[in-house]
């Protein structure tokens, strides 16, 4: 799941304490009636980053974005964007443009039409439009598409028209909300890079709602995680994947294997943890902020588990157990392994070479273990 850095993250101004936010979100909520969808939110944004919001459905992403657009007022907190505070400020004076999951394409129009409604709704001279419009299509590679309906198009060439659609404007800020959810899986995923590559041609500063923690993970410099109204952790993907904050982080992205336990030795460089779920103990190559004795979990992904039919020449860090499930994806195999105390751990290994996967088969004895570096702990 995890990307290469791109240039955003290797920049990292938000590292930068003197760096001024393109968009700064200041203690916003939003109600409706006694429902609380936005709580006390507090985030800054900086110029050409492409910011993903990633939550479940209700969590007030959408509701976070709609605000930005200006379709929906802050009950309490401000917004500003480039500086400017958008208090009152109509969606139509915002310099916001916004792509709906359902793209919104006017189905009489052709694709240019459809590309040059909003710039002759301002007005523009014919001469520039049809230069903004040419220019744009020809980003998106839709200039052979340009006299057809969006019913003769693909899903694909459909996203790109309402693409280009909302950038031919050149908004200061593009909100998506669930761009490519209509797309099939193939299809997104090539769609994913393509949308990345034009955000970095353009340097127009992205919003992105998403449920999906693949496409948040390859398309974002920075993530917001949102639950139940609140940004509960925001980070760069590998921050967010490899450093969760809390057990809801790490188990919303991508598959986990959590152990409770207890805090037996508590050092500046290492702790140990005794976890009977495990069936032994789990040691940690850093120190950790909980107080001697209490309770906390140990969060291993299945990608960081050795799995093997001999017994590993470690003394910490290894459990024996028997293989229940084994599913064979191709470019890896997952394995799903029950240990004394009937907890189930899952196991991810890829399959370098063919044949890989025979080793290990159904109900055989095997040993896990793994490196003191993998295991993140938290308190809750």
């Amino acid at each position: 799941m995890a990307t290469n850095p791109r240039p955003q993250q290797q920049l990292a101004v938000w590292n930068d304490p003197q760096a001024v936010p393109y968009v700064q979100i200041d203690r916003v909520t939003k109600r409706f009636g006694d429902f609380v969808a936005v709580n006390n939110v507090s985030l800054k944004i900086y110029k050409k980053e492409l910011f993903c919001l990633l939550g479940g459905s209700g969590c007030g992403k959408t509701t976070l974005l709609r605000m930005l657009a200006g379709f929906e007022e802050p009950t309490s907190g401000k917004l500003f964007i480039d500086g400017v505070d958008m208090t009152g400020i109509p969606p139509y004076e915002r310099p916001v443009n916004m792509m709906f999951q359902s793209y919104a394409l006017f189905p009489h129009m052709t694709v240019e039409q459809n590309v040059a409604f909003g710039l002759k709704q301002d007005g523009l001279p014919k001469d520039e439009i049809a230069t903004r419009v040419d220019d744009m299509l020809k980003l998106v590679r839709l200039q052979q598409f340009a006299k057809r309906k969006p019913h003769q198009l693909s899903g694909g060439q459909r996203q790109r028209v309402a693409l280009a659609r909302s950038l031919v404007k050149r908004p200061k800020l593009l909100l998506l909300d669930e761009p490519l959810g209509a797309l099939d899986k193939k299809l997104r995923e090539h769609t994913q890079f393509e949308l990345v590559n034009l955000q970095e041609q353009l340097g127009v500063t992205f919003v992105v709602v998403t449920h999906d923690q693949e496409e948040a993970m390859t398309l974002s410099s920075r993530i917001g995680v949102m639950n139940q109204g609140e940004i509960i952790q925001v980070g760069t993907p590998k921050d967010i994947y490899e450093y969760p904050n809390s057990k809801f982080v790490a188990e919303f992205i991508g598959n986990v294997n959590m152990f409770e336990g207890r805090l037996i030795e508590d050092e500046p460089d290492h702790v140990r943890i005794d976890s009977p779920e495990l069936g032994g103990t789990i040691y940690v190559d850093h120190g950790v902020s909980s107080a001697p004795d209490a309770t906390v979990f140990a969060a291993i992904r299945p990608e960081k588990f050795n799995i093997s039919v001999e017994r590993p020449n470690q003394t910490d860090n290894v459990v024996q157990g028997t293989v229940k499930e084994i599913a064979y994806m191709g470019d890896m195999s997952v394995y799903l392994v029950q240990l004394a105390s009937n907890k189930m751990v899952r196991i991810t290994q890829p399959n370098t070479y063919r044949h890989a996967e025979d080793s290990i088969t159904w109900d055989q004895t095997v040993y896990l273990s793994w490196h003191a570096s993998s295991p993140v702990v938290l308190s809750e």
